[in-house]
């Protein structure tokens, strides 16, 4: 396997495997805290039960998002490193997606400070559309990693 020569060696498939297993947590991550938005909105500002939505989507974004976000990026910069790939068209595509995904969870912390303050801008359908980027964004990766169309 030329998979196995490049600077990671035999550790290749290792770091492989926690990448995918990061991108697992960080899109777990992705998906969750959406939801918990939703639910969130649906509180009055101020209440027990605001402050207990407060503290989960902090607890999601500081022990789950924040960290799988960086390990996905590290393993993978490490893993295109590895195999040249940074030249791929397939790769840049998806370094796209990532980055937007990236972009996402961003704008997911931002709203997320919003709701904390009381202020509710995006309506609960809304949040549930949105919800759908990171489920397409990972469809179209996983085409682009496993089919790499071109």
């Amino acid at each position: 396997m030329t998979e196995l020569t490049g600077f990671l060696g035999p550790a290749y498939l290792w770091v492989k495997a926690a990448h995918v297993t990061f991108v697992i947590f960080w899109m777990a991550g992705l998906f969750l805290l959406p939801r918990f938005y939703v639910y969130h909105q649906e509180t009055s500002p101020g209440s027990p039960e605001d402050r207990a939505w407060i503290e989960r989507e902090s607890r999601i974004r500081s022990i789950i998002l924040t960290p799988a976000m960086a390990l996905v990026w590290v393993l993978g910069i490490m893993l295109a490193l590895h195999l040249d790939a940074f030249r791929e068209t397939w790769l840049q595509v998806k370094l796209v997606l990532v980055i937007a995904l990236s972009g996402y969870q961003g704008w997911l912390v931002a709203y997320g400070k919003k709701l904390a303050s009381g202020t509710r801008p995006v309506s609960g359908r809304a949040l549930r559309m949105i919800n759908e980027i990171p489920g397409i964004a990972a469809a179209l990766i996983v085409v682009l990693v496993i089919v790499r169309p071109f």
